[in-house]
């Protein structure tokens, strides 16, 4: 007796076709997605950050300003104008 030899039906083929595209799109579609997610990510903590940096920079500035303007004593402001 000769080997009998092993024979797929085409619906099985277009079966195993079908699963392969769709594992191949659900690893691809995963992929994708984590790229989207890590960006996400990635922006959202550049966005945190520039906005801690513009904080300290405005309360840097209100204080360099704060630091500029001398109390009115030692403006002569407290001092009356007819001594003078």
């Amino acid at each position: 007796m000769g080997k009998a030899k092993d024979h797929l039906s085409k619906a099985e083929i277009r079966k195993d076709a079908l699963q392969s595209t769709v594992e191949a799109t659900a690893n691809a579609v995963g992929g994708v997605t984590t790229i989207v997610t890590g960006a996400v990510r990635d922006i959202a903590r550049t966005v945190g950050e520039l906005a801690t940096d513009v904080f300290e920079i405005r309360d840097a500035a209100r204080r360099a300003e704060v630091d500029q303007v001398p109390p009115a004593e030692e403006r002569g402001e407290l001092e009356d104008p007819r001594e003078s």
